[in-house]
Parts: C-alpha cells; structure tokens; sequence
C-alpha cells in the first residue's frame, strides 16, 4: 500500500451504505458481551471490527464464532489477527504447543462439544490464515495489540495467520514486551510503541487491560500520536467494550 488514497477507505464503508464502523476489544468468548455489539451495529447500520482475540475464556466461544462469521458472510463484520487466533489455529492443525493456558483448553473442549463444532474448526483454520493483521483507514491504524511504523505505508502480509510470526507482525499480535517472563508466567509488556505514533494519528488495539473501569483507556503520546486500548477484560471477569467511529 502506498500513500495515495487506497488506505482512506480500504472497506468501501461509504461506498457500501454504512453508518459508521463499530470497533470492538478483545471478547475472549464472552458471547453475551459480542451479541449486544453485532446487533447494536446492525440496528445503527455499522460495520463491525473485531480487534482479534475472540475466544479462550467467558461461557460460549462457539456462539462468538458463529456470531463473526454471520457477520462476515453478510459483509458486515471482520476480524483482525490476535495471538489468541494464531495460538488456537496451530492447536486445531496439531502442533504441539507451549504453554497451553486454561482459555485455550477451554475452547477446544467447547469445539469438540459443539454440534457444529467440526464445521467451526474447519473454517477457523481457514479464516485464521486469511485474517488482516492490521488495517490503516484514513488516520485511523486498527490492530490486535500494538503499533509499528510500517503500518503507515505498506500492506499486512498475506496469510499472515498461517505463517510464522516474524517483524512486524510480532508487534501487531504480540506488542512490545520485555525479554524473559515475570513471576506469573507471563511476559512483560510495554509501552514505548505509542511513542512513534506519528502526530494526527490514532491507533486503536486490544491485548491489554489498560481499563479496570469498563471504559476504553486512552493515551496521547509526546510524539501527538493517540493510542486508544479496548481490551477491558471481557471474558476474564471484566466487561466488553465497543467504540463507535463516523466515516
């Protein structure tokens, strides 16, 4: 991608007839939480957005699926590529994983419940692989967990979902973190990425709970950039949360 105008509206929203774009945080099977948002957006015409992250957690990650890919069918949803997603499609192919957490244990014992649960893993294989890593829409970069300065200018590689995670998708889906894990396990994260956010630009990501209030956390850089976190704990004992954006 350029910098002429193919990035002022990458989904022909106008084009289409839509109100606005909806973008949604990380849901993390919370199918209650995702309902109210897909059905908020088809009363008010938006199109919907998922930042990626859709399962391992809350009560029905299959209703959470089937919800998406209604959506997608229908050209009113799309989802971005979470590490959740990345994880979950090498677990359905077999691979032997490190590090199998409790939420993805959870959502494969759910598919394998399922009465369509073979149905949802073959097409998960499917999407996963062909799911946007990022997506820039006039001054607005949409992506699971961090920003990277070649979202500025060029295209998500192609497939990415199915390849091996190399930069900058590795700060798309992963974001920034220390090297080495803390005491629970987990890795670190940081925030230095919002500072190269050039001025006039706002990115929109998930991955961290930022939030412990329901809302959206924001954060202006010194560099001008804007970063607007929407991972505000769904599915893991907090709330699900949407912004509305015009076109």
């Amino acid at each position: 991608m350029d910098d002429g105008e193919a990035w002022l509206d990458p989904l022909k929203l106008r084009q289409r007839g839509f109100n606005g774009l909806r973008v949604v945080g990380d849901v993390h099977g919370d199918a209650r939480g995702f309902e109210a948002a897909a059905a908020g957006a088809e009363a008010q015409g938006l199109f919907l957005l998922q930042l990626g992250d859709l399962t391992d957690g809350g009560h029905d990650s299959p209703a959470v699926l089937r919800r998406i890919f209604g959506l997608m069918d229908a050209g009113r949803g799309l989802f971005l590529l979470g590490n959740h997603e990345h994880k979950l499609r090498r677990a359905l192919l077999g691979a032997r994983l490190r590090g199998m957490n409790e939420g993805l244990e959870r959502t494969l014992a759910e598919l394998a419940e399922a009465p369509d649960g073979e149905a949802l893993r073959t097409r998960l294989i499917t999407e996963i692989a062909h799911a946007p890593v990022w997506l820039r829409r006039g001054n607005a970069i949409f992506a699971h967990a961090a920003f990277h300065p070649a979202m500025l200018h060029h295209a998500p590689p192609p497939e990415a979902g199915a390849r091996r995670v190399e930069p900058p998708v590795t700060r798309a889906i992963y974001g920034q973190v220390v090297a080495g894990p803390k005491r629970d396990g987990y890795p670190e994260r940081l925030l230095h990425w919002v500072e190269t956010i050039p001025p006039g630009i706002t990115v929109y990501v998930g991955h961290d709970t930022r939030s412990t209030d329901g809302r959206p956390w924001h954060i202006r850089a010194r560099s001008g950039g804007e970063a607007i976190f929407l991972d505000t704990g769904a599915g893991k004992g907090g709330h699900l949360s949407w912004l509305d954006l015009p076109l």
